[in-house]
């Protein structure tokens, strides 16, 4: 049930910009906007119209002008929240939008929570939730692969594929209802044979939408992107380059780096958790040991490894330990190996590397700024991410879809065994436990507690 309140929030962020942008929505809103026009509330009904930009004084509370901004009416029901909204578009800076806000609060508008405008939409029934989770991802898409899905979701395409399940789970209670009713006669073998197939059948469709909803779910996350490499070999000098700043010490002294640094990166629109690690080596040292063995544990739970090795060097014990891990690692990582110190005399024996492909540059000093290996070395790293991204399939974009998903398997699970027993009450039990789980993407059964969580990951004005 939507609120009788009217709720503000800043559309734009703060801060200097030729512009910014609140929405005031509920059934005040217009009200409230008159108060701040300072014109009688049957003048500005008849000034304003809908969907038409109106330039408009504002002022204090005081009768002090404040701006003159552009006003836009949405008249319920065709606004985004499906209430009556009002979008003040006003000159950029802080002080005009937030005293805009504050004066709307005092004439009775309050502070809108986190998504709130996204959740009125879901409860004036504009979207369906799994929508409403695709405009929070959208907010925060990196890449086209993953705007392109959940502009696939805002369509409405997992609310279609919810609905065919829906039919066909409810087909499933109806040939139940049907054996039931016939429960004194004896059930043609056939007949439960081919509910069983196609039983099987949905099930494993919705495995496998698991199974690569899993797979690409660094499109949304990020690819957690692991440096490793011996100690000094110059894994920090890259970690600093790529993020344009001294994020991590560079010193000659072995060992310099004792734990992980983790840094949010993007490149070629792909958000990367870049991780610099401590170098891999024997060590004597107790601190540097942990540090050692928590970089063999980043490496494991990377999607993409980075790894250095110093060309102006013979391989050594270290490196050639690493060489087996990136062969244990081939079939299930991404790998980008590179030959860094190629400004100074090749001492490498690069034959051993060459199954992985090895890109050589340098990182000395300021001379990366100007080198197009810094480039290459983008376009590389960007080759390895776009690899296999065709993304045809629908795929569960949130974590609460994953869990949707997950429950109905199980559920589905569970009824094999009691339709092939015969015991077809039981059967249709599982089925509705399905059926309730599958639901709950497009629309929850518990409103309260969970919209509340739901939307409270949301941005302010959204």
């Amino acid at each position: 049930m939507l609120n009788n309140d009217t709720i503000i929030a800043p559309a734009t962020t703060y801060g200097q910009s030729s512009l910014n942008v609140l929405r005031l929505s509920g059934a005040n809103a217009l009200f409230i906007a008159s108060k701040l026009a300072r014109l009688d509330f049957n003048a500005i009904k008849s000034l304003i119209k809908p969907r038409l930009a109106r330039l408009t004084k504002i002022y204090f509370e005081d009768g002090t002008l404040l701006d003159e901004c552009i006003l836009l009416y949405f008249k319920a029901p065709n606004s985004y929240t499906t209430e009556d909204v009002i979008e003040f578009q006003c000159h950029g800076g802080s002080f005009i939008a937030q005293n805009i806000l504050q004066t709307c609060l005092k004439f009775g508008a309050r502070l809108a929570n986190p998504g709130e405008f996204t959740k009125r939409a879901f409860l004036g029934g504009r979207i369906d939730l799994s929508q409403a989770q695709a405009v929070a991802k959208l907010i925060e898409s990196q890449n086209v692969n993953a705007h392109q899905m959940l502009m696939r979701h805002l369509k409405g395409e997992m609310q279609e594929f919810c609905e065919n399940l829906r039919a066909t789970l409810i087909s499933f209670l109806a040939h139940s209802e049907v054996f039931i009713d016939y429960a004194d006669e004896e059930l043609p073998q056939d007949l439960l044979e081919n509910l069983k197939q196609k039983l099987q059948v949905v099930l494993k469709n919705l495995k496998a939408l698991l199974e690569q909803s899993q797979n690409k779910r660094v499109l949304f996350d990020g690819y957690k992107l692991c440096i490793i490499g011996k100690p000094n070999v110059g894994k920090s000098s890259l970690l600093n380059a790529l993020l344009r700043n001294d994020r991590a010490i560079v010193s000659d002294i072995a060992g310099t780096t004792r734990d992980s640094i983790e840094e949010n990166f993007v490149l070629g629109g792909y958000l990367l958790r870049l991780i610099d690690t401590a170098g891999i080596r024997e060590s004597t040292d107790a601190v540097e040991n942990e540090g050692i063995k928590r970089s063999l544990e980043k490496a494991k739970e990377s999607d993409l490894l980075l790894v250095l090795f110093d060309g102006s060097l013979p391989l050594s014990a270290e490196d050639f330990q690493i060489i087996e891990l990136l062969k244990a690692y081939k079939l299930q990582k991404k790998i980008l190996v590179l030959i860094n110190k190629t400004d100074l005399k090749m001492q490498l024996e690069s034959k051993v590397l060459d199954e992985f492909n090895p890109l050589l540059l340098s990182l000395k000093g300021d001379l990366l700024n100007e080198d197009s290996l810094l480039e290459r070395f983008k376009l590389r790293l960007e080759e390895l991410l776009n690899e296999n991204e065709k993304m045809e399939s629908l795929l569960l974009v949130s974590e609460y879809q994953f869990q949707a998903v997950q429950e109905c398997i199980n559920a589905l699970k569970n009824s094999l065994n009691p339709l092939e027993n015969g015991e077809l009450e039981l059967f249709s039990f599982h089925i509705n436990e399905a059926l309730r789980a599958i639901s709950t993407i497009t629309k929850p059964y518990e409103y309260s507690q969970m919209l509340d969580v739901m939307f409270g990951d949301f941005c302010l004005g959204k």
